[in-house]
C-alpha cells in the first residue's frame, strides 16, 4: 500500500468519493484501504500529544474514525481534501467523546491533556490544556469565526500542514497561516481564562 500525502491525492480516492456519495456502501471498503496509511499517520501523531497512558491507540482512533464514516452516507464526497476536513471534524469529536467518558469515569482526575503549539511545531512555550476545554472554547469560537475553527480541526486534529489545510478551505497558505496564528492567541487565551 502506498502512502500519498493529502496534496498528492491518488486519482482513485475522488472517484470512491464520489461512488460512496451516490450509495455504492462498497466504495467505502476500497476507499479505506488506500487512505488507511494517512488516517493512521494523523491519529499516531494526535494521540503523541496527549497523555502517555491514553487507553486509545491510532489503531482503534482509525477504527472509531471508521465506524463514524460509515455514518456520513448523505455527504457529498468532492475530493480528498474535503474528505480529511470531514475526518478532522470526525477525529476531534472521537477523542472529545473518549475524553468525556474517561472524565466521567474519573470524575475529573483523568484529564486529557494535549499542547496547540505542538500540532504547530513551534517552537514557543508549549501550553498543556483540557481536551475537554479544547472543545469548549473552539465552540465559542466558532460563533465568531468558523473558518479559523476549520482551521484549527485540520490543523490540530487532522495534523495537515499549512499548504494541506489551505487547499481544504480553499485560501492562500498565507492567509491559513495568519488565521492559525490568530486561533491559537485566542485559544490560548480562553484556555487561561483571560477571554477574548
Amino acid at each position: 500500500m502506498t502512502n500519498h500525502s493529502a496534496d498528492e491525492p491518488p486519482k482513485d480516492v475522488t472517484a470512491l468519493l464520489a461512488r460512496w456519495s451516490r450509495g455504492d456502501s462498497d466504495a467505502l471498503d476500497a476507499l479505506m484501504p488506500i487512505i488507511y496509511t494517512e488516517c493512521r499517520r494523523i491519529a499516531a501523531r494526535q494521540l503523541a500529544l496527549e497523555r502517555r497512558d491514553h487507553s486509545l491507540d491510532p489503531t482503534a482512533l482509525v477504527h472509531e474514525l471508521y465506524l463514524r464514516l460509515v455514518d456520513q452516507r448523505r455527504a457529498s464526497w468532492e475530493n480528498r481534501a474535503q474528505f480529511f476536513g470531514v475526518a478532522a471534524r470526525l477525529m476531534r469529536r472521537v477523542l472529545v467523546d473518549h475524553a468525556r467518558a474517561r472524565h466521567a469515569e474519573k470524575r475529573g482526575g483523568d484529564a486529557v491533556f494535549v499542547s496547540l503549539d505542538a500540532a504547530a511545531d513551534t517552537p514557543d512555550d508549549s501550553h498543556v490544556a483540557d481536551v475537554l476545554a479544547i472543545d469548549e472554547a473552539l465552540e465559542r469560537l466558532a460563533a465568531h469565526d468558523p473558518e479559523q475553527v476549520q482551521i484549527v480541526e485540520l490543523r490540530y486534529f487532522a495534523g495537515l500542514t499549512v499548504e494541506e489545510t489551505a487547499r481544504v478551505v480553499g485560501r492562500s497558505p498565507r492567509t491559513v497561516k495568519r488565521e492559525w496564528r490568530l486561533a491559537k492567541a485566542w485559544l490560548y487565551q480562553e484556555l487561561r481564562g483571560g477571554g477574548s
